[in-house]
């Protein structure tokens, strides 16, 4: 007799296990956009193929894969956790995409720079400033998923962003905040830390109501990654180029000339990203 599937245990990339539900599904497929009848469709599915000990990863493939064979902008928008991996191997693409996240919110920004602190000079990831609004952000990125920023980091950071603010001392009232970034998940202890310490952190969903996940659809600023249609090593090489986000292929388009994509291919990957970027 198959299993109540409230009864059904998951296996997490971390290798913990939660219990399936089948409204958390549904509300990852609602994000995507897709309409009541393809998210009925879906998790139904889904729950006729559950059994005991099955991955999230397999849940994932199944969903997305039925969403792809629905409309490419479903699947687009449903991988975009996932999107946000894969603009590694290296961090520095995931420190122009938060970069742009705060130029597209109103500030002026510089990535990588080089501050001077009371005891010794800091190379910061990006530093974003609004008439006397100052950030200063440093982005943990990870390539594998289930792995978690522990206390040990916003610690380090935060000694790092208090010896630059040390040496600051302006005449006009300035706000200052220090933020960590990653693409994985903080632990409580390091949530703890950052409320404690009054250092600001985000991630997928934290803040609460405004993550990255809130912050990208807000603003429509999609990776690259997201494209269900160019391949791994097309969107490496316009990650190379600083090609970080959708709208950006859309103004430069000419880069897919440069890998010899073919005209009906450069249609439907043009529509896929304009239809993802005009529906935020």
């Amino acid at each position: 007799m198959k299993q109540e599937e409230n009864t059904i245990e998951l296996i997490k990339s971390s290798g913990k296990r939660v219990r399936f539900s089948i409204e958390k599904l549904k509300a990852s497929l609602k994000h995507s956009g897709a309409d009541t009848a393809t998210i009925d469709k879906i998790t139904n599915t889904v729950r006729d193929e559950l059994y005991q000990g099955i991955s999230t990863k397999e849940i994932y493939n199944r969903a997305f894969a039925m969403l792809k064979n629905e409309k490419l902008e479903y699947a687009s928008k449903y991988k975009l956790k996932k999107a946000i991996y894969e603009l590694g191997p290296t961090g520095f693409p995931f420190e122009k995409f938060i970069a742009a996240l705060y130029q597209y919110s109103g500030y002026q920004v510089t990535v990588g720079e080089i501050l001077k602190g009371k005891c010794v000079n800091h190379e910061v990831d990006v530093i974003a400033h609004k008439k006397n609004h100052h950030i200063l952000a440093e982005c943990k990125f990870h390539n594998e998923e289930g792995r978690n920023c522990d206390v040990k980091i916003p610690l380090y950071i935060h000694s790092r962003f208090q010896d630059i603010f040390d040496l600051k001392n302006e005449k006009k009232a300035v706000s200052r905040e220090g933020w960590v970034v990653t693409n994985t998940r903080f632990t409580e202890d390091a949530e703890q830390y950052g409320r404690c310490a009054g250092l600001k952190l985000l991630s997928w969903n934290v803040p609460t109501g405004d993550g990255l996940k809130e912050r990208i659809d807000r603003l429509g600023l999609y990776p690259i990654t997201v494209s269900t249609l160019l391949s791994k090593r097309e969107k490496q090489f316009l990650l190379s180029r600083d090609v970080v986000l959708c709208r950006q292929l859309l103004s430069d388009k000419f880069y897919l000339d440069h890998l010899g994509v073919s005209e009906n291919r450069k249609k439907r990957i043009f529509s896929e990203i304009s239809i993802l970027c005009n529906n935020s």
